[in-house]
């Protein structure tokens, strides 16, 4: 990793920052997103009463603008002029990176269209957190937070459960029970950790085999971030040798060794290779 000294960084650079906040506790937060925040005109957030509890922590005295999904794109043509001028504007949201599952798309896609400088400052992420402590795979499809409509929530399910990695998703504590038998339905065999609170004084990290999933009787609050295992694969159970897979041993059985062709075939197959190992005799002694 480079690290490049301060004076080679873009920090000083007028335009937009994308400052990540703390997605609980107020701790949790850059010293360069405080030095970001300080210098900054204005700050663009989603709710000023929730920003503000960050910024008195720290005594950023910067003006704040309300733009959340129902004004952004009111909003737009006034940032946009205002970062022409040459003033520097932060946008946040309330919990972790904007523009992820928050506001901000909107913002960025037309700094781009104009040329404006455009600066990450990161930080916190509820994704990122919740998978480092699952014991799943690191590698992991993100889908935000899930559809309101029982039809597209299907849909989501029904594509995202065909692959094989990790699968991360928000849903509002409201919600999380009217997705169970879906879950149910579309990740059987996997496990699931729902996350909750976290980094505040009620951090819960609930585990659970999704087909062991319940209703939850007690009251969740907040948002929680879902993370489901990668599929299992079953070792008691393989596939079997395919005609192409017959085939292409043949080709392969006097050029390269036994071990050599278990190797190319198993690459993307759970086939035994005791079967293919006896299946390259047979060929062998045909010959």
């Amino acid at each position: 990793m480079i690290i490049k000294s301060q004076s080679l960084t873009k920090d000083n650079e007028k335009g937009l920052y994308l400052v990540s906040t703390p997605i609980g506790n107020l701790k949790d937060i850059t010293l360069r997103a405080i030095e970001t925040l300080k210098k900054s005109t204005y700050i663009l957030c989603e709710d000023t009463r929730v920003s503000r509890i960050l910024l008195d922590r720290y005594e950023i005295k910067s003006r704040l603008i309300s733009n959340h999904k129902f004004n952004e794109s009111k909003n737009l043509n006034k940032i946009i002029d205002l970062l022409k001028a040459g003033e520097i504007i932060s946008l946040i949201s309330d919990a972790g990176t904007p523009s992820i599952s928050d506001p901000g798309a909107i913002l960025v896609n037309e700094c781009v269209r104009n040329n404006i400088s455009i600066t990450p400052i990161p930080g916190p992420s509820a994704v990122a957190t919740a998978v480092s402590i699952s014991g799943f795979s690191e590698k992991f499809i993100f889908c935000g937070f899930l559809p309101e409509k029982k039809q597209a929530l299907v849909n989501v399910f029904n594509k995202v459960s065909k692959f094989d990695e990790t699968c991360v998703f928000f849903v509002s504590s409201k919600k999380v029970n009217k997705i169970i038998p879906e879950l149910k339905k579309n990740f059987s065999g996997r496990k699931i950790i729902f996350c909750r609170e976290i980094s505040k004084i009620y951090e819960e990290f609930i585990r659970k085999n999704v087909d062991d999933l319940e209703i939850f009787n007690k009251g969740l609050k907040g948002e929680l971030t879902v993370v489901i295992s990668e599929k299992q694969i079953d070792k008691n159970r393989s596939q079997e040798l395919s005609e192409s897979d017959m085939s292409i041993i043949k080709s392969m059985i006097n050029k390269l060794t036994i071990k050599e062709i278990t190797e190319i075939i198993c690459h993307n197959k759970d086939i035994s290779k005791k079967e293919i190992y006896n299946y390259c005799l047979k060929v062998k002694n045909e010959i």
